[in-house]
């Protein structure tokens, strides 16, 4: 039981996972490619493991936000053994209508990301793939809502500036 009186029991946990689990395994295949499906359904269970052990602190109405910073935990420990982590790879089965998979599949689009700081290209992707903004964004950085909009609006300018430096 957590400090408001609500149960984090079996069936909360089943809750959360149909809820978020899908979302949970999106997040870590966007990031390891294609070619990692069964690495991200691997590291997807690990999130969802740690989500059972530590279920008193996963915090009511922010569980997502909790998850995917804890995700970004896992999938940086797993990238930490040295196993290799293809980030290239564009899914095989592509929405055409998804703009995550048209963004990674414009050459410029890639240049630009690549170009920024691994924390801005973080906190632009969180936002724009995730659709994480204020308390929620704030909650994955492990930062201030103040601090995540300030983060997320520095983190746009400097996206800006490599385009247009990339135009020119």
């Amino acid at each position: 039981m957590v400090a408001d009186g609500t149960v984090h029991d079996a069936a909360w946990f089943d809750a959360l996972v149909r809820e978020h689990g899908a979302a949970v395994h999106r997040y870590l295949l966007r990031r390891i490619g294609a070619s990692g499906r069964d690495e991200a359904e691997d590291l997807a269970a690990d999130v969802l493991t740690v989500a059972w052990r530590r279920r008193d602190d996963v915090p009511d109405g922010a569980e997502l936000p909790w998850l995917y910073r804890t995700a970004g935990f896992v999938l940086a420990n797993h990238r930490r053994k040295g196993r290799p982590v293809p980030v290239a790879d564009v899914p095989d089965e592509v929405d055409d209508a998804d703009p995550a998979v048209l963004a990674v599949e414009d050459a410029q689009v890639r240049a630009v990301l690549a170009a920024l700081g691994a924390r801005d290209r973080q906190i632009l992707l969180l936002h724009a793939w995730e659709g994480l903004t204020g308390a929620a964004l704030a909650e994955v950085l492990g930062i201030s809502r103040g601090g995540a909009d300030a983060a997320l609006s520095r983190a746009r300018a400097r996206l800006r500036e490599v385009w247009a430096a990339l135009d020119a």
